[in-house]
């Protein structure tokens, strides 16, 4: 029995930028700003193709143990990224959010993100989330944290708890659950991803490194996602 509903949420981890950069003979920042490129592309066309979420794994915390000199071009790629696509995400009616641990990174990144995520709050039509400096599992802890305050301080009872009120305190709590989650370069793996967030979602993995992800895998993503029946556990 096929699926027929509509992929609103894709999740991806988007992998193989070193990988693509050694193929190509090239330095990994080389990999990295190819994979950037992609990254604005795949948000175009996932409007356009009708997907109304779109988050995207850009950094996790444990990425912070890379080489300095990665990290660092990273980092001003990041910038870059914030400095420029300001103008196309209002053009589009877009929003932007971003996800994970922003004590992690430097104040001026942290000033632009914040910007961003305010001018484009009324916007509809499409949301891009990215994941930056960010880990499931110490995002569960900070709610973990957050709700024994809660409950100490007499905010909720322990009784009243449930999956619900769990999930309002997740980064992702302003946006549905991803329908399914896509990791490119051929890994199947999760990597501490929105472990919460994809209980019942539908996985893809690709062999295709993620700076030679296109339309057409996307439009592949979509058809595959029709066949799928999804049962969330009930049958």
């Amino acid at each position: 029995m096929n699926n027929n509903d509509k992929l609103r949420h894709l999740a991806i981890i988007m992998d193989g930028n070193r990988r693509w950069a050694r193929k190509h003979g090239l330095p990994a920042v080389a990999g990295h700003r190819q994979g950037a490129k992609t990254l604005e592309q795949v948000c175009r066309d996932a409007k356009d193709l009708g997907i109304r979420y779109l988050t995207l794994y850009a950094f996790s915390t444990e990425n912070w143990q890379r080489s300095k000199e990665e990290v660092d071009a990273l980092m001003d790629l990041l910038r870059e990224y914030l400095k420029n696509d300001l103008k196309e995400l209002q053009d589009n009616n877009a929003r932007i959010i971003f996800i994970g641990e922003r004590d992690m990174l430097a104040g001026d990144i942290v000033a632009k993100m914040d910007d961003i995520e305010a001018q484009t709050a009324q916007n509809g039509d499409f949301t891009l989330c990215l994941a930056i400096s960010y880990g499931s599992r110490q995002e569960i802890v900070n709610v973990t944290k957050k709700v024994a305050q809660n409950v100490k301080s007499g905010i909720i009872d322990a009784e009243d708890i449930d999956e619900s009120y769990i999930s309002g305190l997740l980064y992702t709590s302003e946006i549905p659950d991803p329908d399914m989650v896509v990791r490119t370069s051929g890994e199947k793996r999760i990597s501490n991803y929105l472990l919460w967030q994809i209980a019942y979602a539908e996985l893809c993995f690709l062999d295709v490194l993620w700076p030679d992800f296109g339309r057409k895998e996307l439009e592949s993503i979509i058809q595959d996602y029709k066949t799928r029946e999804r049962r969330y556990g009930k049958k």
